[in-house]
C-alpha cells in the first residue's frame, strides 16, 4: 500500500478530476481502516497465518445519502486500489439473481437448507464483499438476505454497501416486514453506518449538452427515433431472441449492437430481474421509446422500468429515449416517487457525452 485513499483523493482533486467535497473527505479514513486491515493480514507470512490468529477485522460499512452523492465513486476507489484477489463489487440486483440461481442449484441437490451452502462458498471465495445500492423490494429477498449474510459475517467476510435508504426504511412497508427486521439490527451491529450528507448531486454536473433525451409525443417523438436510429444504424435490423431461464425474452429491433424497442415491449410484460440483465447483456446502445408519465395507475410497468434503468446503467449501456417528460417529472406521485429519485438522476447522467460503451464497431 503506497499511498492512502486520502492521498489518492487529494491527487485527483488536485488533477482537476474531482471536486473536493467534506462529506466524501470525511467517510475515506473508514474505508482506509477497512482496507489497511485487509492488505495487513494479506501480507501476514504463511508462518503468522498457521500458528497466530489474525486480529477481529473492523466493521464493515453501510453508506447511505441521496443520490449522485459520490458514494459508488468512493466504494470503486476503495476496491480499484484494495491490493487484496478475495475481493468482490457487485450491484444488488444481478447479485441477488445470482444468489438465487444458487439456492435453485442446491435444492436440485435434495438439500433441505440451500442458503448455507451458498453464502459459504462465496465466503471460500472472498474476504470481503461491496455491494452497490442495496434496496429489498421484494419479500423473497428479504427472506434470504438475514441467513445469508449472517454466514457471511460469521465467516468474517467484510460487507460494505452503498444505498439511497437510512437502515430502519430497508424494506419499508413491506409484506411481512417484521420478520426483516432483525436483518436491520444485524446491520448497525455488524456495519458501521454513516451518511453521505453532500449537498451537491454530481450526477447533475456531468451533464454536456448532448441530446439523447427527447421529450416529444407521437409523430414528433417518433420523428426523432427514427432520425437517432438512421444516425446509428443506417436503419434495418432484425429481432433477437433471448433466453431467460428457459423463457424467450423479445429484442424487438437490434443492428449492430444497437438495439430499438418501446417502453411497453419491455415494462408491460411481465419480466423480471434476470430479464433485464439479459437484456442490457445482449446490446451496448438502447433506443427505447414512448416512455409514459409513470403513477399508481401503471405501477408495474413504472416497477420494471426502474429494473430496466438499473441494468442499463450497470453495464453501462448508452441510453437514447423519448419520453413524456423530464426525468424529475415523469414519477410525481404515488407509490414508488421516492425510489424514482435515483432513477431520474441516473437517466440524468446516462445523458452525458462520455457515458457508456462506445459506439462504434462490433457488429451483433
Amino acid at each position: 500500500m503506497d499511498r492512502t485513499l486520502q492521498e489518492i483523493y487529494a491527487d485527483l482533486v488536485q488533477s482537476g478530476n474531482l471536486n473536493e467535497d467534506p462529506a466524501q473527505l470525511a467517510v475515506l479514513p473508514k474505508f482506509q481502516e477497512i482496507r489497511a486491515y485487509l492488505e495487513a493480514v494479506d501480507q501476514r507470512s504463511r508462518f503468522a497465518r498457521f500458528f497466530q490468529k489474525p486480529p477481529a477485522p473492523p466493521k464493515g460499512l453501510y453508506l447511505w445519502g441521496g443520490v449522485g452523492r459520490g458514494k459508488s465513486m468512493l466504494m470503486d476507489m476503495f476496491i480499484n486500489n484494495l491490493d487484496i484477489t478475495e475481493k468482490r463489487r457487485t450491484h444488488f440486483l444481478p447479485f441477488m439473481q445470482e444468489v438465487h440461481a444458487g439456492i435453485a442449484e442446491v435444492r436440485k441437490r435434495g438439500e433441505a437448507d440451500a442458503i448455507v451452502p451458498v453464502a459459504n462458498a462465496l465466503a471460500d471465495k472472498v474476504r470481503v464483499l461491496a455491494f452497490d445500492e442495496m434496496q429489498i423490494n421484494d419479500i423473497t429477498d428479504a427472506m434470504i438476505v438475514g441467513r445469508f449474510f449472517q454466514v457471511l459475517f460469521d465467516r468474517e467476510v467484510i460487507v460494505v454497501t452503498t444505498s439511497n435508504r437510512v437502515t430502519d426504511d430497508l424494506y419499508k412497508d413491506g409484506l411481512n416486514r417484521q420478520l426483516f427486521l432483525p436483518f436491520i439490527e444485524m446491520i448497525k451491529d455488524r456495519l458501521e453506518v454513516r451518511e453521505m450528507a453532500s449537498n451537491t448531486d454530481y450526477r447533475q454536473e456531468m451533464l454536456d449538452g448532448v441530446r439523447t433525451y427527447f421529450v416529444a409525443k407521437g409523430d414528433k417523438a417518433s420523428a426523432a427515433a427514427e432520425a437517432v436510429w438512421q444516425e446509428l444504424t443506417g436503419g434495418g435490423g432484425g429481432a433477437l431472441y433471448l433466453t431467460v431461464k428457459g423463457r424467450e425474452v423479445v429484442m424487438p429491433r437490434i443492428r449492430s449492437g444497437v438495439a430499438r424497442a418501446t417502453f411497453y415491449d419491455f415494462c408491460a410484460k411481465p419480466l423480471g430481474p434476470a430479464d433485464f440483465l439479459a437484456i442490457a447483456g445482449s446490446m451496448r446502445v438502447l433506443l427505447l421509446e414512448d416512455i409514459p408519465l409513470l403513477s399508481r395507475q401503471n405501477f408495474n410497468e413504472a416497477k420494471r422500468f426502474v429494473m430496466l434503468i438499473d441494468a442499463l446503467y450497470e453495464a453501462k449501456v448508452r441510453f437514447f429515449c423519448t419520453a413524456a417528460a423530464e426525468p424529475e417529472m415523469l414519477y410525481v406521485e404515488g407509490d414508488g416517487a421516492f425510489e424514482f429519485e435515483r432513477t431520474a438522476s441516473r437517466l440524468r447522467e446516462m445523458q452525458a457525452l462520455d457515458w457508456g460503451i462506445p459506439l462504434g464497431g462490433g457488429d451483433n
